[in-house]
């Protein structure tokens, strides 16, 4: 990436609050990414076999379709998401990868940390817990658990916020949604609903006519604002709709959370960066 093109993305990101960077993750780790997930969803599998919960594991039913099968007894336990495993090797390639690192460490510094909080999303169809509400990111922050000597505001957090998509995300499965230049507003009011919070309406319905679709496929990446107003529409589909999302933060910066994350680079601490997929999956979730 040149200079001009990196300055141009530094801006797009500042005036809009968000970036698609197409094709940045190599096609092989996409597949190690889904590999290591399709694994993940076998061990679901035999641990509700071992529980005689299901008569059948669905072996040569799809990634897309694995966990539809599986959780055709009792829909509402399907997991929506995934986290506290995800310290496996395939994962490495996906939260490490240096091209988004290059670009990530333009906006935040050469001291980057992987923020506590990285997830994988199956957005089962028609699915009630999976539809994400209008919010900001920092919101949420806010109500986490904290080491109480914390000396700065979830406002002040330097982060980035970066999703991807397994399989092709589209409007009709269930694509992200964005309200552009939002990020500028600041945390706005938030209302508490059944599974996520909500923006409240005197500050949403006035832009709702301003929202994109996140439109993007298997190797592009999102970068966006953890103040940025953003939402999951419903999946109407008869599959799943896989993604991935973390967060990059200033790692000078407390966390605001009881976990410290990991290092993903760093000149000050260059020994506590983690260096390759070995040394993630003997981490844990911290």
């Amino acid at each position: 990436m040149t200079a001009e093109m990196a300055a141009d993305l530094m801006q797009e990101f500042d005036e809009q609050g968000f970036v698609i960077l197409r094709g940045v993750i190599d096609p092989r780790v996409v597949a190690e990414v889904r590999a290591e997930l399709a694994s993940l969803v076998d061990e679901i599998a035999q641990g509700l076999w071992a529980m005689d919960h299901i008569q059948e594991l669905h072996e040569k039913e799809p990634f897309e379709k694995r966990l539809i099968k599986l959780f055709g007894f009792a829909p509402s336990l399907s997991p929506s998401a995934l986290r506290h495993n995800l310290h496996r090797k395939g994962m490495f390639g996906l939260f490490f990868c240096p091209q988004v690192l290059d670009i990530v460490e333009q906006l935040l510094g050469p001291e980057i940390r992987l923020y506590p909080n990285y997830t994988v999303r199956p957005k089962l169809p028609d699915d009630a817990k999976t539809l994400v509400l209008w919010h900001q990111d920092a919101r949420h922050t806010e109500d986490y658990p904290k080491h109480g000597t914390e000396t700065i505001g979830v406002d002040e957090l330097r982060m980035v916020n970066v999703w991807t998509p397994l399989v092709p995300a589209r409007p009709e499965n269930g694509c992200m949604q964005f309200i552009p230049r939002t990020h500028k507003l600041g945390i706005v009011p938030h209302e508490k609903r059944q599974y996520y919070l909500e923006i409240a309406k005197g500050e949403l319905e006035p832009r709702m006519n301003e929202v994109v679709d996140v439109i993007t496929d298997p190797g592009d990446v999102v970068l966006f604002s953890n103040l940025l107003f953003h939402c999951g529409q419903p999946n109407r589909t008869n599959t799943i709709r896989w993604s991935c999302d973390w967060r990059y933060q200033d790692a000078s910066q407390p966390t605001l959370r009881l976990e410290d994350g990991h290092l993903a680079r760093s000149a000050a601490k260059p020994d506590r960066v983690v260096r390759n997929a070995e040394q993630w999956a003997r981490l844990k979730f911290s």
